[in-house]
């Protein structure tokens, strides 16, 4: 096997085994490496790689919205506002070439993302 098909049949079984907070946390950490890949490459002024990282993270944030579980609990309705916000920023800075955009977009989702990560690490440390 070549190492790009090793690889993928990892991540295909990393993600087919992982627990649904672990789940979530994959993707936040996919979100803001997006985020991050598509500000260097504005900043760079490679407007084609910055536009394929900024639409991959709004389709990441798209999954979001669309596994929110609106009824589940009283905080779902103000994440799912923040998500369509995300949604509105990255479509305006992958139209524009905003940085501004994309670094205010990275200021929520890096917070979110490390908050989402020691909520599942609790659950996996809490007894069964």
């Amino acid at each position: 096997m070549s190492t790009a098909s090793l690889r993928a049949r990892y991540l295909g079984d990393t993600v087919t085994t992982a627990s649904p907070q672990r789940l979530l946390v994959m993707l936040y950490d996919r979100l803001a490496l997006d985020l991050e890949r598509g500000h260097a490459a504005l900043t760079a002024g490679d407007r084609e790689t910055a536009t394929e990282q900024l639409q991959h993270a709004q389709d990441v944030v798209f999954g979001l919205l669309e596994s929110l579980q609106i009824d589940a609990w009283d905080g779902a309705p103000r994440l799912a506002a923040l998500y369509n916000w995300l949604i509105t920023e990255l479509g305006s800075a992958i139209v524009k070439g905003d940085l501004r955009r994309v670094a205010d977009c990275r200021k929520i989702v890096e917070p979110l993302r490390d908050a989402w990560r020691e909520a599942a690490a609790s659950l996996a440390a809490a007894p069964a």
